[in-house]
């Protein structure tokens, strides 16, 4: 099975899609919390990059079999975008961001749940 520190790491990551979702709502959807460059883009971008870090983390402590059940994309994306908020933060891409919040962080959510019932 998984080791303590690898689900505590998965439930991190849970954790930060709960807290981007929490702030989409607050909103009242992405857009409106990506215009809000003060305090909810900036939160968004810090949860994503946590999330980044993360999947990181399982990788650079072998759980292969726990990132298993994680889609090679959803991996690579959130490292490339982590990597792209640190070196161009006035440059990033809303509109992938917005894709990534819309349509991934609900996969990864499930991926999450599926791993935690076991």
């Amino acid at each position: 099975m998984f080791s303590k520190k690898a689900l505590q790491n998965v439930k991190t990551i849970g954790k930060k899609i709960d807290f981007i979702q929490a702030i989409v709502e607050e909103n009242g959807g992405v857009i409106k919390a990506l215009e809000d460059e003060q305090n909810s883009r900036a939160a968004i971008l810090m949860h994503l990059t946590s999330i980044a870090e993360q999947f990181d983390k399982l990788m650079q402590n072998g759980e292969l079999e726990l990132l298993a059940y994680f889609e090679k994309q959803d991996i690579k994306g959130s490292y490339d975008l982590r990597t792209f908020i640190a070196h161009n933060y006035e440059g990033v891409d809303l509109y992938i961001v917005e894709d990534v919040i819309n349509e991934r962080l609900s996969v990864i959510k499930g991926n999450i749940k599926e791993i935690l019932e076991k």
